[in-house]
């Protein structure tokens, strides 16, 4: 099912199934009670539906729960074509993870019922719903059966509607870090009172994702020389990836040229480019390579088979320049430098964690455009000023900057 369907289905169907719930909930017995969490829950599912990307910003708010709740099982509820993320990080025991297929609108609904069962014979003790205003994550929130229902609100903002049936709320603030947000969120479990959460403590901005995947040096190093059997031209140069694929939101993609101008700098001054991103980037790629005109160019879309792959490649190379997207994110559980392109969206809402990450800006009027309250429907009808106004030169020359001193180390000068 296709973005624009998904849209139209939460939209319409969605906000008058959250206004049912929510009528049922006013009129039950059991309206008007407050439901407590209990300092040793046995079951807490999380819901997280976003892109893969989220997963990982995510990491410090799961690392909180099992923290506090060293004892409760987090069960986790995501895509189905997103929980390859979730078993490689593993965020929870496998048979913890449950999933939806949302490629129909049959699957979905089905799905939907399947595992709003599944939850409810389990006696969940308390949800967290990581969406921001997604009308059908806050719909299995309910469904699930539990008690704790722990969600954003839009309060008294111009918001999405999604019922007023999540019993401890508390309001999405457009001007913190998600990550950060996220982390509120296991606050608000023993929070009282909606939509508030003033006894909350301070939370500092998380540096790190404090998720990892090891990796076996041997096994590194066994994929690297397939890597240079593969591209020989590969094993000559240190590697640069590029990622310029905006995937389902080709508004946060920077210009072809742009990349083709930097790409051709890098090979020009002794270095070797991969291509990476999804087997339907390849046709971006062979743009990009007959632009560069560089044998040290290479197309390296689809080549990965898996996320732990993409990482391997990751330890493999010395720099990732990436639209906002996956690659930026997963990036972080690696060694790799990375610079990130954001515009539509803005890195200090959404920028990766860790310290090996440069946002890059440009900082126009109406930059960032997307948001929760727009169900991120850009109004620039593909005219991305917000990235096309970020000059190839600058890039080109902090790329430089940073490599040109592994070049030399490399070199023994």
């Amino acid at each position: 099912m296709n973005l624009s369907t998904q849209r139209l289905i939460d939209r319409w169907l969605g906000q008058l199934l959250c206004a049912l719930v929510s009528l049922w909930v006013r009129l039950s017995v059991a309206w008007g009670k407050s439901a407590t969490f209990g300092p040793h829950p046995q079951n807490i599912l999380v819901i997280l539906l976003s892109e893969m990307g989220s997963i990982v910003l995510a990491g410090p708010m799961f690392a909180e729960l099992r923290r506090r709740y060293p004892t409760a099982s987090i069960h986790v509820l995501q895509l189905k074509k997103n929980q390859e993320v979730s078993q490689l990080l593993q965020l929870t025991a496998p048979e913890f993870l449950h999933s939806i297929d949302d490629r129909s609108g049959l699957r979905l609904l089905r799905d939907i019922l399947r595992v709003s069962a599944a939850m409810r014979s389990l006696r969940i003790d308390a949800v967290i719903d990581c969406e921001l205003f997604s009308r059908v994550s806050s719909l299995l929130s309910f469904a699930c059966g539990a008690p704790v229902r722990v969600g954003f609100t839009p309060h008294t903002q111009e918001g999405l509607y999604r019922g007023s049936f999540i019993n401890h709320a508390i309001p999405y603030n457009p001007y913190q870090h998600i990550s950060k947000q996220f982390l509120s969120l296991v606050d608000a479990l023993t929070g009282q009172g909606m939509p508030r959460n003033k006894s909350a403590p301070t939370i500092a901005m998380p540096t790190t994702t404090e998720l990892s995947v090891s990796f076996d040096a041997t096994e590194l190093a066994a994929y690297k020389g397939q890597l240079h059997s593969d591209h020989p031209h590969l094993a000559q140069r240190k590697l640069v990836l590029v990622y310029a694929g905006g995937g389902i939101l080709p508004e946060r993609a920077w210009p072809t040229t742009h990349y083709a101008r930097v790409a051709q700098g890098l090979c020009q001054a002794g270095f070797a480019v991969g291509l990476i991103g999804l087997k339907d980037d390849a046709q971006l790629a062979q743009d990009l390579q007959v632009q560069t005109d560089s044998p040290y160019c290479i197309d390296l879309t689809g080549y990965t088979r898996s996320i732990r792959e993409l990482l391997m490649l990751f330890h493999a190379a010395e720099l990732l320049i990436t639209n906002d997207g996956g690659p930026g994110h997963f990036a972080c559980l690696t060694p790799i430098q990375t610079m990130v392109f954001f515009g539509p969206e803005t890195g200090k809402l959404y920028g990766p964690l860790g310290s090996r990450t440069t946002i890059i800006e440009s900082g126009i009027a109406c930059s960032p455009c997307l948001s929760a309250y727009n169900h991120r429907l850009t109004f620039c009808d593909g005219d991305n000023q917000c990235l096309k106004r970020i000059a190839a030169d600058p890039v080109l020359d902090a790329a430089l900057h940073f490599l040109n001193p592994i070049a030399q180390a490399a070199h023994g000068q």
